[in-house]
């Protein structure tokens, strides 16, 4: 995937790769919205009007024109694009020039019987909206049922109703010529390790055939969204296999969430959108020791970040909540709340107090940080704030203070001692 730089001036095309109908867009905006956002689809239905003179292909238009359309800053339009580009409604093809140009290849949305049974889809809706909401939109997709007793189906069949008779030679259309309604798979970066899983299984256990293209999809998605591991997977899979050998795809379901679950005091799994922003990232090129720790901050996952600093054990469920409070409830960047988190495990004995945590995420969110170098000067300066305060107290215990690596390490390597570089040098070594 490449990151590409956007300017008002770029242009962009929208092509129709699919038939669109209204009932699409019942879907995006009673289905898709709750889990994308209303930014998104809104940028999808205006993507989608430019297509009104053209069905299938629109002008060529500037992006500074899309940001009049929506009212909203490119960096937004831009977040929004990516998690359409994610959920696969929308595929982006770039071209750099004097001016670079973007084609926006729009997709349909899933039908809403393929939505209420996606592995993943369905869940995080489920979670988004609660229960309540979860029902009543579902019985508003419900087709009503009629009463047919007493009826006959008189229906007239096809070889009854026409009669085949030759015709003149013609020259078929290739398919491809034809628009059709086509729907992108959700795809992952990182691809599941299916050999792990297999080589963890007992010979024997399950029929050749069982790993169908279908159940590896399945397999997939249900690894992403549980966040497990092949050889966790492989043990829901042993459960999870029928008296043929293969395996049961509702079982399966029902037994991940049931691990999950079990596992998580009840609690169900949602959606993260985890990237930092590229408008909220430093510039490339930075190589000094400050310029590679905030790579660090802007390019790992909290989760990731978190699991590194625990010497690569994973989080506890305790500490999962409180990234999910950083990162769901109050919106942080990850860059921020990877800084935050770096901040309060060295000041407070490597553990993730929760109570402290909040009342620093306040503060934090109050002074609206986006940057993970907004953040590390923020914390320097509170933290200078707070030692001043407490050199006017009566001392107690004296008590050696412990600091994050990147306090006061704004200078050059010339400038630093041996212990400060290796101090340093630690830090990163964790995340290469």
């Amino acid at each position: 995937m490449k990151n590409a730089t956007l300017l008002p001036a770029d242009m962009y095309q929208v092509v129709n790769k699919s038939l669109l109908n209204e009932s699409d867009k019942l879907v995006l905006s009673m289905l898709y919205m709750p889990i994308i956002g209303n930014t998104a689809v809104t940028l999808y239905n205006t993507l989608y009007n430019e297509l009104k003179a053209n069905n299938f292909i629109s002008n060529e238009l500037t992006h500074h024109h899309l940001m009049t359309n929506l009212g909203d800053t490119l960096e937004n339009i831009k977040e929004a694009r990516i998690r359409l580009e994610g959920i696969g409604l929308m595929k982006t093809y770039y071209m750099e020039g004097s001016v670079n140009s973007y084609v926006y290849e729009l997709f349909s949305p899933i039908s809403v019987s393929e939505f209420f049974n996606h592995p993943v889809f369905n869940m995080v809706f489920y979670n988004n909206v609660g229960k309540e909401e979860y029902l009543r939109i579902k019985n508003y997709f419900k087709v009503p049922t009629i009463n047919l007793n007493g009826y006959t189906d008189i229906t007239s069949p096809f070889d009854m109703t026409f009669k085949s008779r030759s015709y003149s030679n013609f020259e078929l259309l290739d398919e491809d010529d034809v628009v059709k309604k086509v729907k992108l798979p959700l795809s992952y970066e990182m691809m599941f390790d299916f050999d792990a899983l297999i080589s963890s299984m007992p010979k024997g256990i399950f029929n050749d055939k069982a790993l169908t293209k279908s159940i590896r999809d399945l397999i997939t998605h249900l690894s992403f969204l549980y966040n497990l591991d092949p050889i966790t997977m492989s043990d829901i899979v042993k459960v999870s296999i029928n008296e043929k050998g293969l395996i049961d795809r509702e079982l399966l379901k029902t037994n991940t969430r049931k691990y999950y679950e079990f596992n998580n005091n009840g609690r169900l799994p949602s959606l993260v959108f985890k990237s930092q922003p590229d408008y909220l990232r430093s510039p490339k090129g930075d190589n000094s020791y400050l310029g590679r720790m905030i790579n660090v901050f802007e390019t790992t996952k909290p989760y990731d970040f978190l699991k590194s600093k625990y010497k690569g054990v994973r989080p506890t469920e305790r500490d999962m909540r409180i990234l999910e409070m950083l990162i769901v409830d109050l919106k942080f960047n990850p860059a921020v709340c990877n800084v935050l988190i770096d901040y309060i495990l060295k000041t407070q004995d490597n553990r993730l107090v929760k109570g402290y945590v909040e009342v620093f995420a306040g503060e934090w969110k109050i002074a609206k940080l986006e940057t993970a170098k907004e953040a590390m000067e923020y914390a320097e300066k509170v933290h200078k704030k707070m030692k001043k305060l407490k050199e006017v107290k009566p001392k107690v215990t004296k008590k050696e203070e412990t600091i994050p690596e990147w306090f006061n390490k704004a200078q050059s390597k010339e400038d630093m001692d041996d212990s400060t570089k290796s101090e340093l040098e630690g830090f990163l070594k964790e995340f290469v």
